[in-house]
């Protein structure tokens, strides 16, 4: 655990996000983000680097490769007391990631439509998302992450009391809250194939 210098911030649900962007920014905390969620931050005059410009390569594939790549996930999954991990990231350049705020996209929401069609219920699910936040809460003991709105105080408070850092009970709690947030949303998508199925 340590002071939390690099934040991503990516969010279909976007209340509080501007209020808690600037908070990290107060902090001083470095933000990235991608597409609506960096446009939403700026837009309230947060400084923000998008996420293709942190990795030098850009968005592909209407979106679907955005934060797929070694300069995130390196970032996100290694290890700060495992002396390796840290020579790995310094031979290719790759900067520690602290905090994962994200999201899913609404694939609740979209199959819930009674118009919706299988191809855009097929493109609200998710990978990059779930990716992050998985990558993230397996590491918890160095990475803070945030998939609930309702938890952006309880983060900025403790930041506040423990020099930019979150303790491990908070940490932890949020890495659960992680996994029961990927176990609904894969059994939801599972469920809607196989009523696809069946029709």
């Amino acid at each position: 655990m340590g002071r939390i210098q690099r934040a991503i911030i990516s969010v279909s649900d976007k209340s509080g996000i501007v209020e808690f962007a600037k908070a990290l920014n107060d902090f001083g905390v470095e933000i990235l983000s991608t597409g609506g969620t960096a446009k939403k931050i700026k837009d309230a005059g947060v400084p923000v680097t998008e996420v293709s410009d942190y990795t030098g390569f850009p968005e592909m594939l209407d979106g679907r490769v955005k934060t797929l790549h070694p300069m995130i996930h390196g970032g996100i999954l290694a290890l700060r007391d495992n002396p390796e991990h840290m020579k790995a990231l310094q031979a290719h350049g790759i900067k520690t990631i602290d905090m994962i705020v994200v999201n899913l996209y609404p694939f609740e929401k979209t199959i819930s439509k009674p118009d919706v069609t299988f191809e855009e219920a097929i493109e609200n699910i998710d990978i990059g998302g779930p990716t992050m936040i998985r990558a993230a809460a397996k590491n918890f003991r160095h990475v803070v992450v945030i998939v609930d709105p309702s938890d952006y105080n309880t983060v900025v408070a403790e930041m506040k009391e423990n020099s930019l850092d979150v303790s491990y009970k908070t940490r932890l709690r949020l890495a659960q809250k992680v996994f029961a947030h990927t176990a609904r949303y894969d059994a939801l998508i599972a469920e809607y194939l196989k009523k696809s199925m069946e029709e």
